[in-house]
């Protein structure tokens, strides 16, 4: 299983941003697929995830409403399109995945074992 982020960038507060996590090994049928960031000296937190073949999708509470997930099954690519975006978004953006995860463990990182090697993210004021 191997994922590549792509996306990342520089933008000003308010702008928009969509990354792209290319997704290639297997097929991904039942994988939760997310999207997590790390801040300089801050742990990885959870940003957005979502489950192949099931329509779910789960969000922060920081990001609900500015940033949604999605998945184009043609392509094998997960997106994260960022909106509003804030200074507070910088950071450096992975994106994850797990075979057969459930929904209470889909928000951990500890539950994904496959991870891209990341892109990073800048919000200016």
């Amino acid at each position: 299983v191997q994922l590549q982020a792509s996306g990342g960038g520089l933008v000003q507060t308010g702008e928009s941003l969509r990354l792209s996590c290319a997704t290639s090994g297997r097929t991904f049928s039942g994988y939760g697929l997310g999207w997590f960031r790390q801040a300089p000296g801050k742990e990885r937190e959870f940003v957005a995830a979502l489950r192949v073949g099931r329509g779910d999708t789960y969000y922060a509470d920081s990001v609900k409403g500015r940033f949604t997930i999605s998945r184009d099954n043609a392509k094998n690519t997960v997106y994260l399109q960022m909106s509003s975006l804030k200074p507070e978004d910088t950071a450096v953006y992975y994106c994850a995945a797990k075979a057969g995860i459930i929904s209470s463990s889909i928000y951990h990182p500890q539950y994904y074992d496959y991870w891209g090697q990341g892109t990073l993210v800048t919000v200016s004021s």
